[in-house]
């Protein structure tokens, strides 16, 4: 009798957890037979998972950062091999994080393993000369984006376009019921400064100085901050202790952050996938990204696209405002927020936007589509 398929499945951070969980949710339907093991979140833990490494230990941005850590990264890259080698499953499904991902599909291709990639890393953006080399050690690609697929034409890679997760997702946030938050004014503004301590040190001292001049216009201005872990609620909370300049009408709640941008007038959000959901939830949304001065400058060195915010990057124009580094100052920051907070044209013209790039993403049903992509992936091996 032949054992069951097996998968293994990496996933480094929080979103990769949430996209890679809502995928094999719909592989089980499917193929209930098949079994999965690891890195991953609660999330997977929760689809039956078994994960060797949790993503709260993996999720590290920005190059300096990496180097830090660069000895745990390379344990968990050999224990990772090793698990693959001995247990030998019949595919890898890796889940963004290209950092550490391209480098596994390389050792994972070497091991005659079939590679399967959900959710394409952004190697449009930051480093074109990738393109050759993951099209070399990836059999299938899933893209989330529409213009993904002709960035590898040529290349030999089969890439389907299966549409964004998070269009599924936001759909049914925007038929439940609305979660009651601690507003304490009007109008409602979010502030979302990331998932991670660096981000979060980086990012809420501007916005929250930012937030004080939006006081000056505004005084009974509410704001709340989403934070994704208990861990985290408790480091933003002591980081607004510690800050000169918070807001008068602050609150911290953990997770929430979609109903966050479903009740907001608009918010001020760290680069990122969040930036998605406030274009699809329809939140008017400031973008900024403050990284280590290495990290910028190596980053700057190596970007080929037009803009940052990937709301931006999908529409190839600017519909939100967006503020890297140096230029993300609590003056530009309210100064571009204030005016999304009134019937201003401002406000109209990225609300226009964002009905524009919902219809560039699809109508939903991605993980669906992942699923039967991996599925007849899977057929395909001998």
């Amino acid at each position: 009798m032949s054992r069951p398929r097996e998968l293994l499945v990496i996933a480094g951070e929080i979103s990769g957890d949430m996209h890679a969980a809502g995928l094999i949710r719909e592989l089980k339907k499917l193929d209930p037979t098949i079994r999965y093991y690891g890195i991953g979140g609660p999330r997977l833990r929760a689809e039956g998972v078994e994960t060797f490494q949790d993503v709260r230990e993996m999720g590290v941005m920005g190059f300096v950062e990496v180097l830090k850590r660069l000895f745990f990264f390379r344990r968990v890259f050999r224990e990772m091999e090793a698990l693959a080698r001995n247990r030998k499953p019949d595919g890898v499904l890796l889940v963004d994080y290209p950092g550490f991902n391209l480098r596994f599909a390389a050792s994972a291709h070497a091991m005659g393993i079939k590679v399967i990639y959900y959710i394409c890393p952004q190697v449009w953006a930051w480093n074109r000369a990738r393109i050759p080399k993951m099209a070399a050690v990836v059999d299938r690609l899933m893209a989330i984006f529409p213009f993904e697929p002709k960035v590898f034409e040529g290349t030999g890679l089969k890439v389907d376009f299966v549409g964004h997760p998070l269009v599924t997702e936001i759909q049914e946030v925007l038929k439940a019921p609305l979660t009651p938050l601690p507003w304490q004014g009007e109008p409602r503004i979010g502030m979302l400064p990331g998932s991670r301590h660096t981000e979060i040190d980086r990012m809420l001292p501007a916005f929250c100085a930012a937030a004080k001049r939006v006081e000056q216009q505004f005084p009974n201005a509410s704001f709340v901050i989403p934070a994704p872990t208990p861990e985290i609620e408790t480091h933003i909370r002591k980081l607004l202790e510690q800050l000169k300049e918070v807001p008068r009408l602050v609150a911290v709640v953990q997770g929430e952050a979609r109903q966050v941008f479903r009740q907001s007038r608009a918010a001020l959000v760290k680069s990122g996938t969040a930036t998605m959901e406030s274009a699809l939830i329809g939140c008017p949304t400031v973008i900024a990204y403050i990284v280590s001065p290495l990290t910028c400058w190596i980053g700057r060195k190596l970007a080929t696209v037009r803009f940052m915010g990937i709301v931006n990057i999908i529409a190839d124009r600017r519909i939100c405002p967006e503020f890297l580094q140096e230029q993300a100052t609590p003056e530009a920051l309210s100064n571009a927020l204030i005016p999304l907070l009134t019937e201003s044209p401002e406000r109209a013209a990225m609300l226009s936007g964002f009905d524009e790039v919902r219809a560039l993403l699809g109508n939903g049903g991605a993980a669906e589509c992942a699923a039967r992509v991996v599925l007849e992936e899977l057929a395909g091996r001998p």
